[in-house]
């Protein structure tokens, strides 16, 4: 016997609908590439939304076509992410930071029709137009010269239009609605091609109070660019529990940020560790102290413990999260339970060091090389499993990759190296590429670099595998000095060994420190460990 209630699609138009509706005079506000405030709200903003999707009509464009946007977070990303999936189309995010010969793969293998670009990025696209698909069309934000062939400005195209009669199609919630492509750090990029209904499911579940609480009486700014993982899915959340939205555009520094956390009353933000590192080190260096600013969710990275604490003295918690691409993003979040807040401090931070809990949802479990499911007892590790109704069963056309990564009964392989305790705690140990095996034993890299951010000198910290004549590999702990410290001062490989071997038994302690002034990053703000391998395979870790 089946249920007797009505069936409505799962649509992402029916979240902006939502929101004008009923929150129809809640704020969108956006620094714009120029600097300035643009401040609009969800009504006007559902309007222009509606004049752009009968606009893309207009150019012909039809269901399942590809729409590309090369764009920072502003107000006019937030209505082609509903525009362009609200009739039907996929909205495809292009991760600008990518190398040129992923942003060319990636536009010719998802075929885009139309390229929305930012004036930021006009050089980019002139450099790379000869390799581009001969009938891919561009529209630029805002006016700016160019060598491109130009259809028309974004706000020339959307004011030709009325909002007016046009009502947003309905059609199966399976529809895709958006596209991202992985940042390709083994291998070429893999698109990840969500769907209506799997998109309005994430957004369900990452409202969940444990996951990212915001309601309509706060103010969120996502400082995760709208290009990665649609930008953790805040503009769909936003609109459904009709919080204020700020955008930041492409202003992370840590002036900037407090500016505008400050003028909109932000009262909670998400972002990669990176920008927090350099947000802290702006408020401890200039003595700033937000009055609104209460909660921080970061995630893309570990988070070193030492960050949670120096964000606490500020007055202001961090929760850490976990998840991919290939997830919406979301996995789990670090929230803790009833029951641990009667533990000491030092047992609190330790829980929220991990990466935190499955939200509902998403299923986990670990597994050894044989693919034998290991108990959640806090201490076994394998390979992190994960699955549910917004992870992917397949990239978009690239069956090599789905084989490789996507069991029958839909269990999708992270490459993550994990341990989940009795309470769902999951705590990365690695991923399974960067994993350092010594002598026949196991070193986490993370739990290096963690502890190498806790020395107040150390900005940012990798640990990579060098090789070694008797003990196959061994760790080098390569550190950034920290922001804000005094001009010329850097860390110093006794002082910091030394301080790792009070957290360490000595088999674990890297073998050799080496100080740079800048990490080299991915496109998604990962410290990028196949670079840092490359630079220092002939490091001699036997002569020190």
């Amino acid at each position: 016997m089946q249920g007797l209630m009505s069936e409505r699609p799962l649509l992402v138009s029916s979240l902006i609908q939502h929101a004008a509706r009923y929150h129809g005079d809640v704020e969108i506000v956006s620094r714009l590439v120029d600097g300035t405030i643009h401040r609009y709200d969800y009504a006007e903003a559902e309007r222009r939304a509606r004049r752009l999707g009968r606009a893309l009509l207009r150019l012909g464009v039809k269901p399942g076509d590809r729409v590309g946007t090369l764009a920072w977070n502003t107000y006019r990303h937030v209505e082609l992410y509903y525009g362009v999936s609200g009739i039907g189309a996929v909205c495809h995010t292009i991760n600008p930071r990518l190398f040129d010969d992923q942003i060319i793969y990636i536009v010719n293998h998802a075929q885009d029709r139309l390229l929305f670009i930012e004036t930021s990025f006009i050089p980019l696209i002139e450099r790379l137009r000869p390799q581009l698909p001969e009938d891919c069309r561009f529209i630029l934000l805002e006016p700016a010269p160019t060598s491109l062939q130009v259809l028309a400005t974004y706000d020339e195209l959307v004011a030709a239009e009325s909002a007016d009669g046009f009502v947003w199609p309905e059609f199966d919630e399976r529809t895709a609605s958006a596209l991202c492509y992985t940042s390709g750090t083994t291998g070429k990029p893999k698109g990840v091609l969500y769907s209506h209904r799997s998109t309005l499911l994430h957004a369900y579940g990452a409202s969940l109070p444990d996951a990212i609480p915001v309601s309509s009486r706060d103010t969120v700014c996502p400082i995760v660019p709208m290009f990665h993982a649609c930008a953790w899915s805040v503009p769909y959340v936003a609109a459904l529990n009709g919080t204020k939205l700020v955008l930041p555009g492409p202003y992370f520094d840590g002036a900037s940020l407090y500016a505008l956390f400050e003028a909109e009353g932000v009262t909670m933000s998400l972002g990669v560790p990176t920008v927090w590192l350099g947000f802290e080190a702006y408020l401890t260096a200039s003595g700033a102290r937000c009055s609104t600013l209460r909660r921080v969710l970061s995630g893309g990275a570990a988070v070193p413990p030492s960050m949670i604490e120096a964000f606490a003295r500020h007055g202001i918690a961090v929760t850490q999260g976990w998840g991919m691409t290939e997830m919406s993003p979301l996995g789990t979040t670090g929230t803790l339970k009833h029951k641990h807040l009667s533990l000491d401090e030092p047992a609190r931070l330790a829980l929220r060091s991990k990466q935190g809990r499955p939200v509902f949802g998403v299923e986990m479990k670990i597994v050894d090389d044989t693919g034998a499911e290991l108990p959640n007892d806090g201490k076994s590790a394998g390979e992190l499993l994960v699955r549910g109704p917004w992870i992917l069963s397949a990239y978009f056309e690239d069956e090599e990759a789905t084989a490789a990564a996507v069991e029958p009964d839909g269990w999708f392989h992270t490459g993550d190296v994990a341990t989940i305790d009795a309470d769902g705690f999951l705590q990365l140990t690695d991923r399974r590429k960067d994993i350092i095996k010594s002598g026949g034993e196991w070193i986490s890299s993370i739990d290096l670099e963690n502890a190498a951010m806790g020395h107040g000198d150390v900005g940012e910290a990798a640990a990579i595998a060098i090789p070694h004549p008797r003990w196959g590999e061994r760790p080098l702990l390569v550190v950034t000095p920290r922001p804000g410290i005094a001009a010329g001062r850097r860390p110093e490989r006794d002082a910091l060994i030394a301080f790792l071997a009070e957290r360490f038994p000595r088999w674990m302690l890297p073998d050799d420190v080496v100080v740079v002034d800048e990490l080299p990053h991915t496109a998604t703000g990962k410290v990028m460990k196949t670079r840092l391998r490359e630079l220092y395979a002939s490091h001699d870790s036997a002569k020190i």
